[in-house]
């Protein structure tokens, strides 16, 4: 058996462990909602989406692929975000336009941040000979977005549970990012910031590491967003 102290491969969180928010979730649904005539408050945006986020369906959608799997994709956060502003008040449909430009923003690399240790250790990690592959709760365009943050050459694989069909805590996007590093689970570690990490990490037999990142508020904690 491998030695778990030894790890031959690193499966990593993206969100909260990797990369993080620049600013909160309510500042960012707030300033667009104005750009489409709605006043909202940030902070009671901020106060609401965490449960809302936690409550939703997991954002996995099995057979589907392609244009499909990006109307899904795109669907799932448009309702959490009309969720978030009949919430804070807003009474009637979403504009037409504001969840598309808001799902659009997400997927560049403006409102995102690569924490300041992430390269020094990915670089390490590289450099030591490990295999290394990101595991997210989040959907296509995570893959684009690590490109633009410059993260994506140190990665081997990249599964995100849209894709996959399942979300952490199931085991399967682990599984699945094991067969892409070609690795039994008793060779690799994951690191995270929650428990839909740990859960997922232990149910394919993965040794797990949680670390605590500060995030700007509204930011639903170990949530994998």
């Amino acid at each position: 058996m491998t030695d778990a102290r030894r790890p031959e491969g690193l499966l990593l969180d993206a969100m909260g462990t990797l990369i993080g928010l620049r600013r909160s979730v309510g500042s960012t649904y707030a300033a667009f909602a104005a750009e489409y005539g709605l006043k909202v408050d940030a902070e009671a945006i901020n106060a609401v989406f965490p449960q809302l986020f936690r409550a939703a369906p997991a954002l996995a959608f099995p057979g589907l692929e392609g244009a499909a799997l990006l109307e899904a994709e795109q669907a799932w956060w448009i309702e959490l975000i009309a969720g978030c502003l009949k919430a804070c008040g807003h009474e009637g449909t979403l504009p037409e336009g504001l969840g598309p430009a808001l799902f659009a923003h997400y997927a560049t690399a403006e409102p995102w941040q690569v924490y300041p240790d992430v390269p020094d250790h990915l670089q390490r990690w590289s450099d030591a000979g490990l295999k290394l592959a990101v595991v997210s709760n989040f959907d296509q365009r995570l893959h684009p977005l690590l490109e633009q943050l410059e993260l994506a050459p140190w990665l081997d694989a990249v599964v995100v549970s849209s894709a996959v069909g399942a979300a952490k805590p199931d085991p399967r996007p682990f599984q699945r990012a094991l067969e892409l590093l070609k690795l039994p689970a008793a060779a690799a570690w994951h690191i995270g910031d929650s428990p839909e990490d740990e859960a997922g990490a232990r149910a394919a037999g993965l040794h797990c590491v949680l670390i605590e990142r500060q995030q700007p508020a509204g930011t639903p904690g170990g949530s994998n967003r």
